[in-house]
């Protein structure tokens, strides 16, 4: 019967902890008792708990209780502690499952990707990508989904100083084309890599956001041009897409905290 109470009563301190969350002004123990339909006594009993511990700090001009700084300090730990391999590492096999091509996970360092995770998929695929290497941002899909949301500041600099060399002849080599494409990705919510890094592969993909609402990393799906034709990407764009938006919410992303 005790641990029964003891229970209950963290039941109580969650709810109390999400109604004043919810209210950027706070709440009074009036106004929570009425909400949760629990005496104001076993209110005030509660938020004085919560408050001795931080998690809960009264206003002193309007006597309202809001969630306190402890939250910034243990969201602050929890988000040290994700690893975005692992987080999206699930998400990355059910695409690998459904798709049965190569699937890459690549993060932007110094004008850069660099490939932190590649899944094979069951089809026969010979690319140069593997984990650990790096590769050019405006020739990869992974490249170009990372650039869309970033400043144009950022992308004159990347441009300028790695170049925009030609791997293939269908690599784009002209800023204004690139700046040009760089604004229907963002628009479309992903991009795509026909053949422009290395012949006779195709590679659709799209970006991952933190919970800053800042480019995280990228995904992608690759495969061979005779199998990627314009009907599949169609088919695949709802799937990476869906995908990446997993992999952002694990992250604490929200469409609300988008920066860019």
């Amino acid at each position: 019967m005790e641990r029964e109470n003891v229970v209950k009563s963290v039941s109580r301190a969650l709810d109390i902890i999400h109604l004043v969350g919810m209210k950027k002004g706070g709440l009074g123990v009036t106004e929570i008792s009425k909400q949760i339909d629990i005496n104001k006594s076993s209110v005030y009993r509660i938020l004085s708990t919560l408050a001795q511990y931080g998690y809960i700090e009264q206003d002193d001009e309007t006597g309202k209780y809001k969630l306190g700084y402890k939250f910034l300090e243990v969201s602050s730990k929890l988000l040290d502690s994700i690893d975005l391999r692992a987080e999206a590492r699930p998400f990355l096999q059910e695409l690998e499952n459904e798709t049965n091509e190569v699937i890459h996970l690549v993060v932007y360092d110094q004008g850069e990707v660099v490939y932190i995770e590649k899944l094979e998929g069951n089809e026969t695929l010979r690319m140069h990508s593997k984990v650990g290497k790096r590769a050019p941002m405006h020739c990869t899909s992974v490249g170009k989904a990372i650039l869309a949301h970033q400043l144009s500041g950022v992308v004159h600099e990347v441009l300028d100083r790695k170049g925009m060399p030609m791997h293939t002849e269908k690599t784009i080599t002209d800023k204004d084309t690139f700046f040009q494409e760089l604004v229907q990705v963002k628009q479309e919510g992903y991009a795509l890599d026909l053949e422009e890094n290395e012949n006779g592969i195709t590679c659709i993909a799209v970006p991952i956001f933190d919970h800053l609402g800042k480019v995280a990393a990228a995904v992608s799906i690759s495969g061979p041009t005779m199998r990627m034709t314009e009907e599949r990407l169609q088919l695949l764009k709802d799937k990476i897409i869906n995908t990446g938006f997993q992999i952002s919410t694990r992250l604490g992303y929200t469409k609300h905290n988008q920066m860019i």
